[in-house]
């Protein structure tokens, strides 16, 4: 009884462990998606454009890989595809409305409005019927002002269609997390990054097609550089999302992303000549004190509940006897 209940803890420490690691790479790979996808806005390639070729090159690349080296992760049950499907959909939406706004507002800006979507993952998840901590509840009360003070940037007054377009998209990549949560309870997170892409292809691509843009893709190579680096970013970050998910949880997972905000305030300075003002930096502290809390929350991993909004897209319960494969 002891030797297991040490094990249980064991393995739930190492899985907890495994999912910080896979979200604080995912933030800072994510970080770097408004940098190198305003870098190729700038260099003329539409905004509809680099959502829509970085997500079908990511979605080959994907599957190409699982063809060649991991075929067993292409299995998918039928409502664990609805519920990717569904995520895919719904990320595919927020994704035109992020790449739009970046078409209209700075890096930074616009990183600074997305980071809001913690704030929409607990709406969705207490819709869900999740509970949190004591501490996850503390940290994000410390997050929302810090993106407050992080939005005082002293450059001017703000293109307001384009915060909206921002707002929208952090609200549908935070509603996305839930439903790809449990449907990462029974299917790894390859599976889910693999057909999450999918169907975010099927949605970003036709848009871009039928915008009538298609023409306006500029001469030469050089805004084919940002492109290939955002498809290697959204590759390799969707995966360690994903991950992130699995083994931490969707909230959780959502307030370590918060770091994807000071990897973009930094680089955009560095990179884009973007400048940061004193509030920004107060703020970027007070941000920074709410992902080094994660040491001591000690919210338990996801477990798979049979209510909520989004149960429908659970594996159905499974018999002791019944063959997983």
């Amino acid at each position: 009884m002891l030797g297991s209940w040490i094990g249980s803890q064991v393995k739930t420490r190492s899985e907890r462990v495994r999912g910080i690691n896979a979200a604080l790479l995912s933030a800072l790979l994510l970080g770097l998606t408004p940098i190198f996808g305003k870098q190729a806005i700038n260099l003329g390639l539409n905004p509809l454009g680099v959502v829509a070729i970085r997500t079908l090159l990511a979605t080959l690349l994907l599957f190409g890989v699982m063809a060649i080296f991991q075929r067993q992760y292409l299995f998918i049950y039928p409502a664990g595809l609805i519920g990717c499907l569904l995520a895919g959909w719904v990320n595919g939406l927020g994704s035109l409305f992020f790449y739009s706004a970046l078409g209209r507002i700075d890096a930074s800006i616009g990183q600074l409005l997305y980071s809001l979507y913690p704030l929409f993952v607990a709406m969705w998840m207490y819709i869900d019927s999740h509970s949190f901590s004591r501490l996850t509840l503390l940290r994000l009360a410390i997050s929302l002002p810090a993106i407050f003070l992080l939005f005082f940037t002293g450059n001017g007054p703000v293109d307001w269609l384009g915060v909206v377009m921002m707002l929208l998209a952090a609200m549908l990549y935070a509603l996305h997390l839930p439903i790809n949560q449990r449907v990462l309870y029974d299917i790894p997170a390859p599976t889910v990054t693999a057909y999450t892409l999918l169907a975010m292809s099927a949605i970003v691509v036709p848009t871009y097609i039928f915008s009538g843009t298609l023409n306006s893709i500029p001469s030469g190579t050089q805004v084919w550089w940002p492109v290939l680096a955002l498809t290697l970013v959204t590759f390799l970050s969707r995966l360690s999302l994903f991950t992130g998910v699995k083994h931490l949880g969707g909230m959780q997972t959502a307030l370590l992303g918060l770091g994807e905000l000071l990897v973009t305030l930094i680089l955009a300075a560095w990179w884009l000549g973007e400048s940061l003002s004193l509030p920004q930096w107060i703020g970027a502290f007070l941000l920074s004190l709410s992902i080094l809390l994660i040491a001591w929350d000690t919210s338990p991993p996801p477990q798979n509940r049979r209510r909520g909004w989004f149960s429908h897209i659970s594996a159905p319960p499974m018999n002791p006897t019944d063959d997983p494969l």
